[in-house]
């Protein structure tokens, strides 16, 4: 099996992909830069797209490795939360994530890269749609 080294994820590479996915991005490091940030995060990045949808991805604290796993410090994994019209939201019915929930929790740069894509195609007439069937 090969050894995998996890890829650490920034602010501004985070706002890259989204920006690259079209979305519109606002970027705030955390505590390692700015004295007056709540101490919970390292960054946090919030994108909104064309059909309205919009993604809230938080790096928590910096992640401490066993000495065997990694060196020092790392955030290669995100918290995303989904907002619709300003309000957390899971997805409708059908898609891959967020099904009854509105947070992905523990995403790394592939997975991140994999929700980014399903949230920017979907057509928000399906919540109307889905909330006339109840299925929502």
């Amino acid at each position: 099996m090969e050894e995998t080294t996890p890829v650490p994820m920034t602010a501004e590479s985070v706002g890259e992909i989204l920006r690259e996915a079209g979305a519109q991005v606002m970027v705030r490091s955390g505590r390692s830069e700015n004295y007056s940030a709540p101490r919970e995060f390292s960054f946090e990045v919030k994108a909104i797209f064309e059909n309205g949808m919009g993604l809230h991805v938080v790096a928590r604290q910096f992640n401490y490795r066993d000495p065997w796993e990694a060196e020092g410090r790392i955030n290669e994994l995100v918290d995303v939360m989904l907002l619709r019209d300003g309000a957390l939201t899971p997805l409708p019915k059908g898609y891959p994530y967020f099904q009854g929930i509105d947070e992905e929790c523990g995403l790394d740069e592939t997975m991140l890269r994999e929700v980014i894509d399903c949230v920017r195609k979907v057509n928000p007439k399906l919540y109307l749609l889905q909330e006339m069937t109840g299925d929502l």
